[in-house]
């Protein structure tokens, strides 16, 4: 393994240990490989599929403190303490899976003859001792000089921010609207109106979500030469909105909705100690 890195942490609150399996496998979903990146303070997941291409963007944070009981890191030096790996999301997604309702859950670093995370799980059993499953993620250790592409994605200057209703409910109406056509439109203004728009030759179907709000902060440079009425749109493919959502399992603390017209559209969300953007490019 490149350089001495050193990693391991683990989990023993129940509570602690399924919020991270489920919050690490649904990261992990829409994209084939991921960026972990860990360092002594967060652990981060990134998907960094190139939205000029029409692939979505996430960069998912997590603070550790919030999750482990015991969290090392050792990285390339003290100025850089930091362990970037890549892997394969399904193999991520499958161990995790695994540890749902465990009693302990410890994720360790190793090095058997090829780069591994390794994932031990202790699993509740009806007998005194426990049951330990052990996966072996074969994992890539990124180089220093390619960490730059897997910083916080920039957010462009949205021309409407716009809170999100309840994203269960959301779902649902995106999962009855997507037998129409590939293809949604969303579009929002800045008086909290949020609409979900299918357009084919035949037929046009629109869910209207009124007096949402609007986020202050984000709204006030727009709203001084905006009309508040207007909206703004974006074309966007339906299936990786469905992936955004299928992903949430728990309605956050805070949802919002960044539109640039005709552009992308980016998602911010806060689950109390998670942080998640999700970046989605206008349909090509």
């Amino acid at each position: 393994m490149q350089y001495c890195y050193k990693f391991r942490a683990t989990i023993v609150d129940a509570a602690c240990l399924n919020h991270f399996t489920r919050v690490s496998a649904g990261r992990a979903k829409p994209a084939k490989t991921c960026a972990l990146c860990i360092s002594p303070q967060k652990l981060n997941f990134v998907l960094s599929d190139k939205v000029a291409s029409g692939g979505v963007s996430v960069w998912c944070e997590l603070e550790q403190e919030n999750f482990f009981s015991e969290f090392q890191v050792e990285g390339v030096s003290a100025e850089n303490n930091a362990i970037y790996l890549e892997l394969t999301s399904e193999n991520l997604s499958r161990a995790l899976k695994t540890a749902q309702n465990a009693r302990a859950l410890k994720v360790k670093l190793t090095n058997k003859h090829f780069p591994c995370l390794t994932v031990s799980v202790e699993l509740l059993s009806v007998s005194i001792s426990s049951r330990m499953v052990t996966h072996d993620i074969p994992v890539k250790v990124i180089p220093r000089k390619l960490w730059k592409d897997l910083q916080e994605p920039t957010v462009p200057d949205s021309d409407v921010s716009v809170c999100l209703p309840v994203l269960k409910t959301m779902k649902s109406v995106v999962e009855k609207m997507r037998n129409l056509s590939n293809h949604l439109i969303i579009e929002a203004n800045l008086s909290g109106d949020l609409n979900l728009k299918k357009e084919t030759e035949l037929v046009c179907v629109t869910t209207h979500f009124k007096d949402l709000g609007n986020p202050p902060l984000a709204s006030e440079d727009a709203s001084q030469d905006r009309d508040p009425a207007q909206m703004a749109e974006v074309c966007i493919d339906i299936r990786k909105l469905l992936q955004f959502l299928a992903g949430q399992q728990v309605n956050p603390t805070r949802a919002v909705c960044n539109i640039v017209s005709n552009k992308l559209v980016h998602f911010d969300l806060l689950h109390e100690d998670v942080s998640l953007q999700y970046f989605i490019p206008a349909f090509s």
